[in-house]
């Protein structure tokens, strides 16, 4: 029998007591079983609205934000404002906060253990499957997502069963590889349809969405929360936060811990948050443009795969309106030109992790500066990314002539 690691002490008990509508706030729901599929109450035929969790935030202990500048590993240091961590980690979170000048800072998630912002989700998504005692867990990705939540349920002894593309990155399916998932390549449009099935039928916890517009998990957005919790004992409330857009969870779980460090008085400023989606696809900003509380758009092609979605959520729209921020969109050009920044000064980003750096520079563009620092989000490893390891060096002849020759055409020497 596969047992799961014992979980090191927390410093805190998790003071979550429910789940709360997104849809009506004045709804609440006991905070087990998690809701993946939302709030039942006010689902319409057109969106289903997500919950969020609840905390005893009168309980909070003082010291939980008292320390500043290193943040360690590993989610435990946060745990009263998590849900209940009982899946062991991996050392998660504790990512650095790089100082890129001019007032922009970085703060590079693929330091995480599978090199995405995902483990912080998945920590305590996984959490939760151990609570519920369910068989395993399934999610559907063909990206950082499945990776991490594959990586996680290994390390709490879980199953995990990816439904996933047959495109998927080298990196990414080398992960699935290695932690024993059990990968099904399907289409696109299958995919949600079979993760209903498998965890309907085989009692399978789902880590990702089961709803036409995103839900997701439950408690996956809180684990977010901790990107805040850090940036502020890294550097402060910056003036803005740029984040790479998918479904808009980090985006949401961003917005929220700095909102509960303003209500527990650690401090007195928010924020503005920023989505940077695809110009290709974007339902975050076409929710906002709308005035929707969420939107479903059909996307074109794109390079940026790990955020390229046709479905948006209620999370993302909330961040961006009450932060008084923008959904931005963001070319595969100006993609490019944010990633070969980072790389100048020393972090490889996947392409669509260099969506915050992206929309940052197109703001500046337009509004000029900002009267604070700003962090942009690089959310994950150039090692994710298509086509990496596809193109082998070129040997070059090991005569001084030739090396000479190439290193002139780099500009080096004369």
């Amino acid at each position: 029998m596969i047992t799961a690691p014992s979980v090191p002490d927390a410093p805190g008990a998790s003071l979550a007591r429910a789940q709360r509508s997104m849809g009506d706030p004045h709804l609440r729901y006991p905070l087990w079983p998690p809701l993946p599929r939302g709030c039942p109450r006010t689902e319409t035929p057109d969106v289903v609205y997500p919950v969020e969790v609840d905390y005893a935030y009168e309980e909070v202990p003082p010291e939980l934000f008292a320390a500043t500048g290193s943040t360690g590993g590993g989610l435990e240091r946060w745990a009263p404002l998590l849900p209940p961590l009982d899946a062991p980690g991996l050392g998660e979170g504790g990512t650095p906060l790089l100082d890129f000048g001019g007032g922009v800072w970085i703060k590079d998630e693929s330091r995480n253990p599978t090199w995405s912002h995902k483990d912080r989700l998945n920590r305590v998504a996984v959490s939760a499957a151990v609570r519920v005692g369910a068989e395993g867990v399934a999610v559907a990705s063909s990206g950082n997502h499945g990776a991490s939540a594959a990586a996680f349920a290994a390390r709490a002894g879980l199953r995990c069963v990816v439904l996933a593309s047959a495109g998927a990155p080298p990196a990414v399916a080398s992960f699935l590889r290695a932690y024993g998932a059990v990968v099904l390549p399907v289409p696109q449009e299958s995919r949600w349809p079979l993760l209903a099935a498998i965890t309907e039928r085989l009692g399978y916890h789902p880590v990702s969405n089961l709803t036409r517009t995103h839900t997701g998990h439950a408690f996956g957005p809180e684990g977010y929360k901790t990107v805040a919790y850090e940036i502020h004992a890294q550097l402060g409330v910056p003036d803005a936060v740029f984040v790479p857009t998918g479904y808009g969870e980090l985006l949401f779980g961003v917005w929220k811990g700095f909102r509960e460090l303003r209500d527990l008085g650690v401090t007195d400023r928010l924020p503005r948050v920023f989505a940077c989606e695809p110009a290709v696809g974007g339902p975050l900003a076409a929710a906002v443009r709308s005035g929707a509380p969420a939107a479903v758009v059909r996307p074109g092609a794109t390079d940026a795969y790990a955020i390229d979605c046709s479905v948006g959520g209620h999370r993302g729209v909330r961040a961006v309106l009450d932060s008084g921020g923008a959904a931005l969109l963001v070319t595969d050009g100006e993609l490019a030109a944010a990633q070969a920044e980072l790389g100048r000064q020393g972090v490889w980003a996947e392409l669509s992790a260099a969506a915050g750096l992206a929309g940052l520079r197109q703001r500046l563009a337009v509004e000029g500066g900002f009267e604070g620092p700003v962090v942009c989000l690089s959310t994950s490893s150039g090692f994710k990314g298509l086509g990496v390891g596809d193109e082998p060096l070129r040997m070059v002849d090991p005569t001084w002539e030739a090396v000479s020759k190439e290193l002139r055409e780099a500009g080096i020497g004369r």
